[in-house]
């Protein structure tokens, strides 16, 4: 007798797609050989029947064997999509150096919105750039952006100068030394830093010396 389709069904869905395509078409087979003649229909039509009956069921068995490829197909490239993205974590670690670039660059932006070119101390532009050029010696935006500052830089040091604040003024002009350490108008600032510095030296002397004198007198007096 011809097998039943839902048993037939049952067993493509327990097992592998190799088994399900071989019981399938055994399924096919038994069904083309084992169909009863009917009675009173010419034997062209006799082998039709089961003919057709046949081709139903390979029909079906092609069908199970394209699912269950698809099936492979779709888990087979899940898994390999798990490894590309194990394998991309060398590029994160790029991408963080990246960041640490860009963050300083942010920052370093900010901090000419400021004002704050070469002070306060740890945070200034050319503290910024001069830690981008650490990473990445030749980043042209730190590079660019330290060369058009360089004047408006240099204004601030001699500000840092005529105001005697000899100490930030000597901290600003060893930023831009670290730029540019033979620049003209460095060695200038350079000089005029020098020049203030024995000024006050001087001032001090003379201070000190007003104040032991006046200590003197007023021993005498006593």
């Amino acid at each position: 007798m011809p097998q039943d389709p839902g048993h037939i069904t049952d067993t493509l869905s327990g097992y592998g797609n190799q088994v399900v395509a071989r019981t399938c078409l055994q399924g096919a087979a038994s069904v083309a050989t084992d169909l009863p003649d009917p009675p009173g229909v010419m034997n062209a039509s006799l082998s039709a029947t089961p003919n057709r009956r046949g081709l139903i069921w390979i029909s079906s068995a092609v069908a199970a064997v394209v699912l269950g490829a698809i099936g492979w197909y779709v888990v087979g490239h899940t898994g390999a999509g798990s490894v590309s993205l194990t394998g991309s974590a060398p590029a994160s670690a790029s991408s963080a150096d990246d960041s640490g670039t860009g963050i300083l660059l942010g920052l370093a932006d900010t901090a000419i919105k400021d004002r704050h070119l070469v002070a306060p101390a740890g945070s200034n532009a050319y503290e910024f750039y001069l830690s981008v050029l650490q990473l990445d010696a030749q980043n042209k935006t730190a590079q660019q952006n330290m060369h058009d500052l360089f004047g408006s830089a240099s204004e601030e040091v001699e500000r840092s100068i005529n105001n005697n604040d000899l100490d930030e003024a000597q901290r600003e002009l060893g930023l831009l030394r670290e730029f540019d350490s033979t620049n003209y108008t460095l060695s200038l600032l350079g000089g005029k830093l020098d020049a203030a510095r024995q000024v006050m030296i001087k001032q001090d002397e003379a201070r000190a010396a007003a104040i032991q004198a006046a200590n003197v007198q007023g021993g005498a007096a006593h």
